[in-house]
């Protein structure tokens, strides 16, 4: 399986699935990060922690844990 976090830097992936619980799930959702939607690893931190990406038109940066409940192909 891979996830989000796994992606390197200028890649672009999409979204297969969501992991987690209700409310974790549901934040993850809220931010735009649905099944099927088109992901860009723009930068990561240098301790890898955390991850900016480009979804949907805007910036948005995810903790790493985050970025592990995405998976990705």
């Amino acid at each position: 399986m891979k996830t989000l976090k796994d992606v390197k830097i200028g890649h672009t992936a999409r979204v297969v699935k969501l992991h987690g619980d209700g409310a974790i799930k549901r934040r993850i959702m809220d931010m735009g990060i649905t099944k099927g939607v088109q992901i860009y690893v723009r930068k990561v931190a240098p301790f890898g922690d955390p991850i900016e990406v480009y979804v949907r038109g805007y910036e948005l940066t995810l903790r790493k844990a985050d970025a592990d409940m995405v998976e990705v192909e």
